[in-house]
């Protein structure tokens, strides 16, 4: 090769480029990255070994830290809780009228405008009285007149005197012996309820202090023994005392269920004439001049 000639260069080889020497050696493991789930936090807990997020959080649950102001917020849900749930109990008991019919529920509405009608009636005598006593000439006259009207009528409630007019007549027949003191009192009560005026038990007159118990097998009214059937002959507007023993739920259906039979028949006219003897008071006297 003469010196003219230049020697070829070769090219210039960039670090990019491994030779084939060093291309079949595997190249240095660098490190690990770590996984795109695992958060730093919880990458670095796990290199330094401490407690997970996970971890932390059940941590922060369990057990509970309840408050004072919690505690009693807690126990007014429960209070008011139970007050709702007594609430709606009471209200959905079977009622005597819940079930009743279209018919009965009028029938009951009736005898309230009855009892209202009563009342005003009673109202509007008691001021035809006043206007009797302000308007007559013989003042003193009119006072006896009414005076002794009103003992007469004393002498009804108090059982010192006989009376009649229409009513009703209820007999109660009782085959089994379930018939207790106790129905025949609601019985009353139900027919005073009613406007009964006068009410006479087999030949037992009942007043205000009439009292009912069950004694040596039987019933006793008044201290005296009686027996079935138990007859009740009572004064009073027929059409209020009849429906008032057959609403639903009353004194005719109570009867049935214990096996006894009530049968009530209007009358035009009763006579209720068991008496009583008047008693003079031990205490009280008239303070009237």
């Amino acid at each position: 090769m003469s010196n003219d000639e230049t020697p070829e260069e070769k090219p210039a080889r960039t670090p990019a480029e491994p030779d084939a020497g060093e291309a079949g050696r595997p190249a240095a493991a660098g490190p690990e990255p770590t996984s795109p789930e695992a958060g730093p936090a919880e990458g670095a807990s796990a290199a330094g070994g401490g407690p997970t997020g996970r971890q932390r959080l059940m941590a922060g649950l369990w057990p509970p830290r309840v408050s004072r102001a919690q505690l009693i917020v807690a126990l007014l849900l429960f209070v008011l809780g139970l007050g709702l749930a007594i609430q709606v109990r009471s209200n959905s008991d079977n009622s005597a009228l819940r079930g009743a019919r279209q018919e009965d529920l009028v029938r009951i509405l009736d005898e309230l405008d009855n009892r209202t009608q009563r009342l005003e009636d009673e109202k509007q005598s008691l001021q035809s009285q006043r206007t009797e006593l302000e308007s007559s000439s013989d003042q003193a006259e009119e006072a006896r007149k009414q005076t002794r009207e009103k003992a007469r009528q004393l002498g009804i409630l108090a059982g010192t005197e006989a009376a009649q007019g229409p009513g009703i007549t209820l007999s109660i027949d009782d085959p089994h012996g379930t018939v207790e003191a106790d129905m025949l009192l609601d019985t009353i009560q139900e027919l005073r309820a009613a406007g009964a005026e006068a009410i006479q038990i087999n030949n037992i007159r009942v007043v205000a202090d009439t009292y009912f118990a069950d004694q040596g097998g039987g019933i006793r009214v008044d201290g005296q023994k009686v027996s079935a059937p138990y007859t009740f002959r009572v004064i009073g507007k027929p059409e209020d005392l009849e429906p008032a023993l057959n609403i639903p739920g009353g004194v005719v259906q109570t009867l049935e269920k214990e096996q006894a039979t009530a049968t009530v028949t209007r009358a035009d006219k009763v006579v209720v004439d068991a008496l009583r003897p008047a008693k003079r008071p031990d205490y009280a006297r008239s303070s009237s001049p």
